[in-house]
């Protein structure tokens, strides 16, 4: 029997899947048709209890992406997490019961299920950040489990909510819902997808092996906050200046970080962020087509960013210091090359994957006439994308060799090769394919010259700032570069916030202490003074048993 490695069975089971997905999606969206199956799990009298899945051509094509990017991880991961052994194995499970939950998600109308993969979501992802099994890792998976509890709070008071209106197939009757329920809704996506003040866990996150950041970061665990405001869109809701402020400052925010930052992963960590702050931004200005459209572009070159960067940093053994390395292009070229796609796709270079969706959502911004602040927001985080981008790229591909022996660097990984060659594929093709089949572009806006222009000229201005920003000496003062490095000292605040709950519940536990003496704390003083007398006598002499043994025959007779 021919021994098979499970890497590549999933491999090609899942493209199948993405493929099969894919053109279903795409068939769904020319007929404008739904699909809807129930399956009947329970029925007992009149309690009826079903499982529904909803097919779209938004939901079809979304997990076509998701399953596609999962295919080319777990082929990546075949040579990046060491040979075919029980550790390698468990992993891949992981990453496979983490593409369950996502697409459980994707494909569910009722918040219920919903909930169930989401909690798959955060449960699993907790899993994989503490793979490596160090301190590090386990304060990161901590961090990241307990932001995502906080968006499941919100979940299970949406669903307790929800219940008062007689279903939870949330889909079909949007219009119906308080205004506060959407609320809670946001708050529990803003959590998922790391806005302020919730983007502490994001790039701590990057504890985990790279394989699992790439998907995790592109196309599943972030983007799930993203697709179930899609799903919950309501234009009378979101229309909302506050939610839309907080997005553009996690996108400048992030933007700004990721320019003082020396760790690999932790930059294109929070060039991811400042991504998800543009589609946050662009679905509460009602851009909702481009922002999934956006959504599905970013997911295929930032999974090509971090397959290329783990591809260094494994030749690199395992370091991810941008100032070790430099003049890598000479020894990966293939690598070096996929890297400049994905970079370049990330800044919005005209024609990549990236440049579609982002101009159709500068060009909308400029011609709905929002205000002269949000207007150069947009302009600025564009401006400071190119700017850490090109930073990114003289660091490690221009500059100095600074690191160990050069000679031990080489690119003999073959299948490693093989995945970010057909995503880097993808990140030139996917854009304007997606645009000419599900027709985004049937429709006409007309802007002045300057304006249509100044998303290039702001991209070139930022790319020229990126090389001066590599050759300036660090001038500012300490606490400068403190603020950028610590995520404008967000861990620091929810610290603040812990110890001013924690002294209002001490104060109020003090008040109420008569309640907590003789309630449960005073119960559970006694039953442990109890179990403790009860533990001492059956520690004791045999003598001592002997007796309460006689004692409590006598009382039984």
């Amino acid at each position: 029997m021919m021994f098979l490695n499970m890497y590549n069975v999933w491999t090609i089971l899942i493209m199948i899947f993405s493929f099969f997905f894919f053109f279903f999606g795409l068939f769904l969206n020319i007929f404008s048709m739904s699909i809807l199956f129930e399956w009947v799990m329970l029925s007992m009298n009149s309690v009826s209890l079903t499982y529904v899945i909803y097919l779209d051509w938004i939901s079809s094509v979304f997990c076509s992406v998701v399953l596609f990017i999962s295919s080319m991880v777990i082929i990546y991961s075949k040579v990046y997490m060491g040979d075919y052994n029980y550790s390698s194995v468990r992993f891949l499970f992981l990453v496979l019961m983490f593409v369950m939950s996502m697409l459980l998600m994707v494909l569910s109308p009722n918040l219920v299920s919903i909930l169930l993969g989401w909690d798959g979501l955060g449960l699993i992802s907790y899993c994989l950040v503490i793979y490596y099994s160090s301190l590090s890792s386990y304060l990161a998976g901590m961090i990241t489990c307990l932001v995502n509890r906080l968006g499941d709070i919100g979940l299970l008071i949406s669903i307790s909510w929800m219940f008062s209106f007689g279903s939870w197939s949330f889909m079909f009757h949007l219009f119906y819902f308080s205004e506060y329920l959407y609320y809670v809704i946001i708050l529990s996506s803003f959590t998922k997808s790391a806005q302020i003040p919730f983007s502490m866990w994001l790039p701590a996150a990057m504890a985990a092996p790279t394989p699992v950041s790439s998907l995790v970061h592109s196309s599943t665990l972030v983007t799930a906050g993203v697709y179930l405001l899609i799903r919950f869109f309501n234009s009378l809701i979101y229309f909302n200046w506050l939610f839309l402020l907080i997005s553009m400052l996690t996108m400048i925010m992030s933007s700004i970080c990721a320019m003082y930052e020396f760790d690999l992963k932790k930059i294109i960590a929070l060039s991811t962020l400042s991504q998800l702050g543009l589609m946050m931004s662009c679905l509460f200005m009602g851009m909702v087509d481009f922002c999934f459209f956006h959504l599905l572009s970013h997911a295929m070159f930032k999974s090509l960013l971090f397959l290329c960067s783990g591809i260094i940093i494994h030749l690199m053994v395992g370091c991810q210091d941008i100032r070790f390395m430099g003049s890598l292009c000479l020894k990966m070229p293939i690598t070096c090359c996929c890297l400049n796609i994905s970079n370049l796709a990330l800044c919005g270079f005209p024609f990549l994957s990236g440049f579609y969706s982002k101009d159709l959502i500068i060009d909308n911004v400029s011609y709905l006439g929002c205000n002269f602040m949000f207007f150069m927001g947009f302009y600025l985080s564009l401006g400071l994308s190119s700017m850490y981008s090109i930073r990114l790229f003289y660091y490690t591909l221009v500059s100095n060799f600074n690191g160990f022996s050069y000679l031990n660097l080489s690119e003999n990984i073959s299948m490693m090769k093989l995945s970010i060659i057909v995503l880097s594929f993808f990140s030139i093709m996917f854009g304007c394919m997606y645009m000419w089949l599900v027709n985004l572009d049937m429709f006409f806006i007309m802007l002045p010259f300057n304006i249509k222009i100044l998303t290039f000229t702001m991209m070139i201005i930022g790319m020229y700032l990126g090389y001066e920003l590599m050759n300036t000496n660090y001038n500012f003062s300490k606490n400068f570069y403190y603020l950028n490095g610590s995520m404008w000292f967000m861990y620091s605040y929810s610290n603040y916030m812990y110890g001013f709950i924690f002294s209002k519940t001490l104060e109020l536990s003090l008040q109420l202490n008569w309640g907590e003496f003789y309630g449960g704390l005073g119960l559970t003083y006694y039953i442990l003074k109890i179990s403790n007398l009860i533990q001492l006598y059956s520690m004791s002499s045999l003598s001592v048993f002997f007796v309460s043994m006689i004692i409590w025959m006598m009382f039984l007779i």
